[in-house]
């Protein structure tokens, strides 16, 4: 006898699905409140499950809505539930795949596919082969409902439908879904696409047995009239450019027609997915030949795609132009990722290596929209095009610019001002001649009336601010400075947002060049503090941390502290623990507390104690986790990775000042305990990596700052610091490497028993293929001091690094790091000359990178390339300098005379 509700329980149930439709929020929670107390009983999934499929008498936003709260007890619930009541929900579900209801059949092919991610497609064997034989019905809903949930099943279990545990369907699959491209229905169409489309990303065997006939069928329906199959047909393209380009290349120059045709389509949602096409294809090596004789054509595209539509408009509220009285909803405010103190070197020729990670494609002064659509696409792709065809591409734009950027209508004068910045990196020498043009009209823009054009202005000019700063300060710069700090306290919130990140730009370009400027700086940033709502206010820590972190120790006058210090800490006071706003916060200060050195003193005791505190507190609820899940949830370890780090700036900047502070707390033990963090349930996986890595930090800054108090936890670090050479986590084994070389320098022939313990993996690290620079460097540095305190035990190793150690440190500026790397090479050298031998001209080479050696070091090097010299002869000697390059060689003969 198949289940039957009760007439009673189904009214209830049918009352508590209509009151939860209710806008009121209290009935709502009351309604959650009932609907978790019906979990308790089995056969409550019952009655939802025949509300959705078998009530036909009731709307069908009801029958939908049992069908979504069922979904979530199964999400939830699915492993506790009785297996009749499975079963039961399984076959209503088949029985009911075709309802005459779009919508119900929207419902049942979510509730399926929640329940095989669930219950495993293995334990519903009957589930593919029903769907599969439901494609063949005459029955159009049948037909269309079994496609919906396949499509949904292909979106969410693509792994599984290839697996040898299901008996790979895909190879049925595949060649089924391929029949119903040329099906007359546009619906049906549509599903067929998306099903194949979710296996070209991973190059799916049963996909590329049957590539030809696929491409074949995409190129059938190009021009279909339904934009859904349209939407897919692109998408398929986009992706096939990554995955099989030699089986499009013999039709590139329509597939490009096409793409150029589908960019400007009137829907808008096809026209985004083609305009990823050219995205897709700048990353190709044969983009250029692809692209050139369809270049003149694409630019104006794209350029018109860079206006804003008038749906933009509205959703921005682009009409408001003061809206900074008005406090932000919650939701508009992205969660933020703190990235992890890393300890990199700095370069001969200025700045940091590895820089690229710096995401900037600056269109985020839209960012309150759907955060991709066809106006971000477009500029994205002009950038990309920009960096393929350089200045080729200005020829085309140029008379595009001098239409656009002076357009009496905003909405396309803010498209030229979006277009200007998107060529900025690409086109940046064929720009040069105009600049001194264009940035003081671009300066004059940052007062016009409407606010969207002030913003993309903001933007544009930061992608120029290089240029600037290279200028004559009274030209550009201080205009420019003048003009954006303006624009820090506009009135319209988007406006200083997009300033603010501007002027973090430059204060990254010019950094001590803004020294003369700072107490004017500082009043603005200070006075924005009472003027910005919560969102932008996160955006200003970011500036007045990045502020510090390029002026660096001119910030410590007493007139720029008492400015800037009491709004920071008013606002440290006000924070709670668990606030969230603490982390961009603390990342401020940590960046303050290096760049005002003793200038910290007086605020630092307490910041110190909440730091550990916030360290103890994560840890303590860690572990309650981890003993007892249930109880406990896991801990944000955000919270003790920024106050790690914190710590880190403020041992840095207070150096030897910090002493009292770290001998009166337990932040070394708790520092024991966090170098060992790791999730316990995926060892392999690790998510938890930065806690170690900015714990290592912290250890190599304390190392400078008291060595006094780290020493008697060295025998205990060391073990964790040598498991942690691992370069398949870059940022950890680079911190790691950089603490073992600050922990020898203060060891000094103590370091003995540790040296046999690190060594081999340093060996294996700086010899490894593809190691990034900034790892390969401080992987150098630490074997050279490793050298100058051991030299003993590590010389005898010194063949098997020292080509690698030479070209790593060549393009390092002079600093004290670089200094004793050097001086534990020489050492190793007087100790192991034959280790050097074979790769003599890479040792001399690396010498000559130094710039102004101390006289000691300078006597070292001399004494070594002399010795060599008068060992091999002056005959072999002539002979081997004159395969140097001229630069070297004369560089030698005029610091070291030889």
């Amino acid at each position: 006898m198949a289940w039957q509700p009760e007439e009673n329980g189904l009214r209830q149930i049918l009352q508590l699905l209509k009151e939860s439709q209710s806008p009121d929020t209290a009935t709502q929670r009351a309604v959650q409140q009932k609907l978790e107390e019906l979990n308790k009983y089995p056969d409550f999934n019952n009655y939802l499950i025949f509300v959705l499929t078998k009530l036909t008498s009731e709307d069908e936003p009801t029958r939908s809505l049992a069908g979504l709260i069922l979904k979530n007890n199964v999400r939830a619930h699915y492993h506790k539930c009785p297996q009749e009541v499975c079963q039961f929900i399984k076959q209503e579900c088949l029985k009911s795949i075709g309802d005459p209801s779009p919508l119900i059949r929207a419902t049942i092919g979510i509730l399926i596919t929640t329940i095989s991610a669930k219950g495993e497609l293995v334990n519903w064997p009957e589930l593919l082969p029903t769907l599969c034989q439901y494609l063949d019905s005459e029955d159009y809903n049948v037909c269309e409902g079994a496609f919906g949930a396949l499509q949904k099943i292909c979106e969410d279990s693509a792994e599984a439908l290839d697996s040898d545990a299901l008996n790979r369907p895909l190879n049925v699959l595949i060649p089924k879904f391929l029949q119903f491209f040329k099906h007359s229905s546009p619906k049906i169409r549509s599903h067929a696409i998306a099903c194949v489309n979710q296996f070209i990303i991973t190059r799916t065997q049963a996909l590329m047995i049957h590539i030809d006939s696929f491409i074949e069928s995409l190129f059938f329906l190009a021009g279909d009239e339904d934009p859904e199959v349209r939407k897919n047909v692109c998408r398929a393209l986009v992706m096939l450019v990554e995955v099989r380009m030699d089986r499009l290349m013999p039709q590139m120059n329509n597939i490009v027609e096409y793409m150029l045709l589908r960019t400007q389509d009137p829907d808008d949602s096809v026209a985004l997915e083609a305009c990823e096409y050219w995205l897709s294809i700048a990353e190709q090596p044969v983009c250029r030949e692809v692209l050139a004789p369809h270049i003149e054509k694409l630019v104006p595209v794209l350029v018109r795609g860079m206006k804003y539509s008038e749906i933009d408009i509205i959703l921005l509220k682009g009409d408001v132009e003061e809206d900074d009285m008005i406090p932000d909803k919650e939701s508009d405010i992205k969660p933020r990722f703190h990235k992890s103190k890393s300890h990199t070197q700095k370069h001969q020729e200025g700045g940091d290596p590895e820089d690229d990670d710096v995401s900037d494609d600056g269109l985020d002064d839209d960012d309150a929209l759907s955060d991709w659509n066809l106006r971000k696409c477009s500029a994205a792709g002009l950038d990309v095009l920009a960096n393929v065809f350089r200045d080729d591409l200005l020829p085309i734009v140029l008379p595009i610019l001098k239409e656009t950027l002076f357009h009496q209508d905003w909405e396309i004068k803010e498209s030229g001002i979006l277009v200007l910045g998107a060529i900025a990196e690409g086109c940046m020498n064929g720009m040069i001649p105009h600049l001194p043009e264009l940035v003081p009209y671009l300066i004059s823009c940052l007062a016009d009336k409407k606010a969207l054009v002030r913003s993309i202005t903001c933007w544009t000019l930061s992608r120029y601010a290089h240029w600037v700063v290279g200028q004559p300060h009274d030209q550009y710069l201080k205009p420019l400075m003048t003009e954006l700090l303006k624009r820090v306290l506009d009135a319209n919130k988007r406006v200083q947002e997009a300033a603010c990140s501007a002027f973090a730009t430059l204060e990254e370009e010019a950094c001590t060049e803004l020294v003369p400027y700072l107490g004017f700086i500082l009043e603005t940033l200070v006075y924005a503090f009472n003027k910005y709502q919560h969102k932008n206010l996160l955006i200003l820590y970011d500036a007045i941390g990045t502020l510090a972190d390029s002026v660096g120790h001119h910030l410590n006058k007493p007139e720029y502290i008492s400015l800037l210090m009491p709004p920071l800490i008013q606002k440290w006071n006000v924070l709670k623990d668990e606030d969230k706003d603490l982390f961009p916060l603390l990342e401020c200060l940590s960046s303050v507390a290096t760049a005002l050195q003793s200038g910290f003193l007086p605020y630092c005791e307490p910041v110190f104690r909440r730091c550990v505190s916030l360290v103890e507190q994560t840890l303590t609820q860690s572990y309650a986790n981890m003993t007892s899940p249930e109880q406990f949830d896991p801990p944000d370890k955000d919270f003790m990775i920024v106050a790690l780090d914190l710590l880190s700036g403020l041992a840095e900047g207070l150096e030897h000042h910090i002493e009292a502070l770290v001998a009166n707390s337990g932040i070394l033990k708790l520092l024991f305990q966090c170098m060992q963090v790791r999730c316990s349930l995926a060892p392999l996986e690790d998510p938890m990596p930065e806690v170690r890595q900015s714990s290592f930090a912290l250890l190599g800054d304390l190392t400078k700052a008291c060595f006094q108090h780290v020493k008697p936890f060295i025998g205990d670090y060391m073990p964790i610091l040598a498991n942690n050479l691992n370069p398949e986590f870059i940022s950890v084994c680079n911190n790691a490497t950089w603490a073992i070389g600050e922990i020898s320098i203060q060891m000094g022939a103590d370091m003995r028993p540790y040296v046999q313990m690190v060594m081999t993996q340093l060996v294996d690290i700086i010899n490894r293929p593809n190691t990034p620079k900034t790892l390969l460097e401080n992987t150098a540095i630490t074997i050279g001091r490793l050298g100058l305190v051991c030299p003993q035990e590590v010389a005898p190793m010194l063949q098997q690094f020292i080509r690698q150690w030479c070209t790593s440190l060549r393009n390092i500026r002079d600093n004290e790091e670089k200094d004793s790397a050097f001086r534990g090479v020489c050492q190793m050298i007087s100790v192991n000359p034959g280790g050097v031998v074979q790769d003599f001209i890479f040792f001399c080479d690396a010498v000559a990178s130094w710039v102004h050696p101390k006289e000691d070091l300078k006597k070292m090097f001399c004494t070594i390339l002399h010795g060599f010299k008068n060992q091999v002869g002056e005959e072999n000697w002539r002979r081997f300098s004159d395969q140097f390059p001229l630069p070297l060689r004369e560089r030698l003969a005029m610091q070291y005379s030889v």
